[in-house]
């Protein structure tokens, strides 16, 4: 029976400071999509509101914009999908077998609240598939409670985009919040790579994340290999 996946991207386009663009990391949904698209997965992209995911521009410059992330722009079928994109009311979890959060700084914003996403990534963990995340898109895995009223974190394995990283790309006067503190403050037992921006991708069960925009190959590679 073929899998599916299903992609989580972001509705926004800036920073708190709207003089600041951000957006999808787009070599993020790219790598990944790559990947599962070779392993014969079938694959949605849902967002917190439904509708037009932007790009953030920092990905589509060099070292970020490599030729994965140029062929998916260069493709009008996978644009479009981009333009309109469906919202979590139109999912229905049991059609999936894991959901993929991508990331961008974006995510920070409209991930972690939005109900939608917290129902189906919880219905499709119970119902035995894959919660997974790269980069800030662990974000959108904060705020996910299991029936029993439990952090789906909590006592995990979790690894994202860290602190170091932030003020590295210069983002950390940006950001609403840091999203390890956060994410070790609910009990996750963080974790990251030796080295920041190479690639560190890991699996506690059926939870998968990596670290960076350079994890988004192995992150799905890891989602396929637990499936």
């Amino acid at each position: 029976m073929t899998k599916r996946i299903l992609n989580v991207v972001t509705n926004v386009a800036h920073y708190d400071d709207p003089g600041h663009e951000t957006g999808l990391w787009l070599s993020e949904l790219a790598h990944a999509w790559d990947v599962f698209d070779e392993a014969g997965f079938e694959q949605t992209i849902v967002s917190p509101a439904g509708g037009l995911s932007p790009l953030e521009p920092r990905s589509l410059k060099f070292p970020n914009y490599d030729k994965t992330a140029k062929a998916w722009r260069a493709d009008p079928a996978k644009t479009a999908l981009l333009e309109n994109t469906a919202g979590p009311d139109q999912i229905d979890a049991s059609d999936y077998d894991a959901i993929y959060f991508t990331g961008g700084h974006a995510v920070m914003y409209d991930f972690p609240d939005s109900e939608g996403l917290q129902r189906i990534s919880r219905e499709i963990y119970e119902n035995g598939g894959i919660v997974s995340s790269v980069c800030h898109g662990y974000c959108g895995l904060l705020n996910i409670r299991l029936s029993d009223g439990s952090l789906l974190v909590d006592g995990k394995r979790v690894t994202g985009f860290a602190w170091q990283e932030e003020v590295l790309a210069r983002v950390d006067k940006l950001v609403p919040y840091n999203a390890e503190a956060e994410m070790k403050a609910r009990g996750a037992r963080y974790e990251k790579g030796m080295i920041p921006f190479k690639s560190y991708a890991i699996a506690d069960g059926r939870l998968v994340t990596g670290q960076n925009p350079g994890s988004a190959k192995a992150t799905a590679k890891l989602v396929v290999a637990t499936l």
